[in-house]
């Protein structure tokens, strides 16, 4: 394998070509610097208890030079972008890079599976710049559904490069700071050589709703009702958890946590100061000795997974609370493709014990909202920073060149689309070569506890 390191070059291993297991590499004379290291979970692929396995990007490539590696950066707190860590720390042996929210969940994630945490984890505050190797790296605070979100100003040899990981424009998010087009502009006045973007939303014509219009349908929709209320919503997304605690100030509620990932963010945000909640946290086995109209639980399971919150409570087997007739459930989150089917089930459970239920996907309020950017948004960082070069990223090939088509819409001068093990030459001369590092997948055994490949 041939390599001219003089190059700024950018190497996807997972992430490009598909949602989730992000792990990106960014090369300057040799030297790597790894950006997020995440996982997936695969229904097709159930494990011995009927859950989905966990999947995560063959790291083999670098672990094999990893003397070369000069460290992790983790742009957020989301299962695609850092999950892998407790798994494949091991084989990097590097620093990892986090914000003290992203720090807490990793150590909390990795106590969880039995693993030791990264060791240096060094913790960076939003704003702050700290040179990885022959990069200077600056975290630049930008809006998601987790907090201390960062996109990322990569600088070596003269070039700038930004990874904008996850990201969205919102006017109202909760919790972070809204976007400030006169911020980025005098970052674009320096000049961007390449934008590593987010392709999620690409299909999605205009913007994806603000967490604050969602926070308001809530405090609406939870006043109104009378018996026992559950909120399901992505354990991550916390600022949805600290709109749900607003609707139950407003409706006179206590709540309690349904599920050991919820457990962990809330407490984690709490820790880190980006978590204020409206009324205190009770334990979860106080909640059915409540009046009905008191109660207010936040679970997780919003995809139909076995053995989560929902599930149980939809089965009866959950051992802190049991719904039936004048009860609401209310889905605050979308379904993912691929999971219709669990929805269905898990819904239709829920109703034949009497238990309403209430979902974003068919609500006439808004009640979930996107953390990525929509078409309309694209167009505004692309027509703001006025890179080069675009690569559209974190989506599969009809996202990702919606994204690129979208680029150059906006007066981007050149796009490229590809595939994980595709190296990308960013600076000073841009350029593609195909398939040039090996790629794969591996999943968790945990009867075994131990990871196996399952394709290449």
């Amino acid at each position: 394998m041939s390599y001219d390191p003089s190059p700024i070059s950018f190497l996807p291993l997972g992430g490009c070509g598909e949602i989730g297991m992000n792990l990106n590499l960014f090369s300057s004379q040799g030297r790597w610097l790894m950006v997020d290291c995440g996982i997936t979970f695969e229904q097709a692929n159930e494990d011995h208890r009927g859950r989905p396995s966990i999947q995560m990007p063959d790291p083999t490539f670098i672990s094999s030079q990893r003397d070369q590696l000069d460290g992790l950066v983790v742009t957020h707190a989301h299962e695609d972008h850092f999950g892998a860590i407790p798994y494949l720390w091991q084989e990097l042996q590097c620093p990892v890079y986090a914000t003290p929210f992203a720090a807490a969940v990793l150590r909390k994630k990795a106590a969880w599976r039995g693993a030791p945490p990264p060791e240096p984890l060094i913790e960076v505050l939003p704003g702050e710049t700290h040179t990885i190797g022959l990069f200077d790296v600056t975290w630049l605070p930008i809006t998601h559904s987790t907090p201390e979100t960062c996109a990322l100003l990569l600088e070596s040899q003269g070039a700038r490069i930004l990874h904008t990981a996850d990201w969205k424009i919102d006017s109202r998010p909760v919790i972070g700071t809204p976007w400030s087009p006169s911020a980025w502009k005098a970052l674009a006045d320096k000049g961007i050589d390449a934008v590593i973007c987010d392709s999620t939303n690409a299909t999605t014509p205009g913007r994806s709703p603000t967490e604050g219009e969602v926070g308001d349908a809530l405090v609406k929709l939870v006043t109104s009702l009378k018996g026992r209320v559950v909120v399901a919503c992505f354990a991550s997304n916390v600022a949805r958890v600290q709109s749900i605690f607003r609707a139950a100030h407003a409706s006179d509620r206590r709540v309690g946590l349904l599920g050991r990932s919820l457990d962990i963010m809330v407490r984690s945000a709490k820790h880190s100061g980006v978590f204020e909640p409206k009324v205190p946290i009770i334990d979860a086995e106080h909640l059915g000795y409540l009046p009905e109209n008191e109660v207010l639980a936040v679970a997780t399971g919003t995809q139909g997974e076995i053995g989560a919150a929902l599930h149980r409570l939809m089965m009866d087997t959950h051992p802190h609370l049991s719904l039936g007739e004048g009860d609401t459930v209310i889905f605050s989150s979308k379904t993912i493709p691929g999971n219709e089917e669990s929805v269905h089930r898990l819904i239709e459970g829920l109703k034949d014990r009497g238990v309403s239920v209430v979902h974003a996907d068919d609500a006439a309020v808004t009640l979930h909202a996107s953390g990525h950017p929509c078409q309309d948004e694209l167009k505004d960082l692309y027509e703001t920073l006025k890179p080069r070069l675009s690569i559209p990223v974190h989506g599969e090939k009809r996202h990702m060149e919606a994204n690129a088509a979208i680029a150059r819409e906006s007066g981007v001068p050149l796009t490229f689309t590809g595939n994980n093990g595709d190296l990308f030459y960013l600076s000073p001369s841009p350029g593609v070569r195909r398939k040039w590092a090996p790629v794969g997948r591996l999943q968790v055994d945990e009867r075994a506890r131990k990871l196996e490949r399952i394709s290449s």
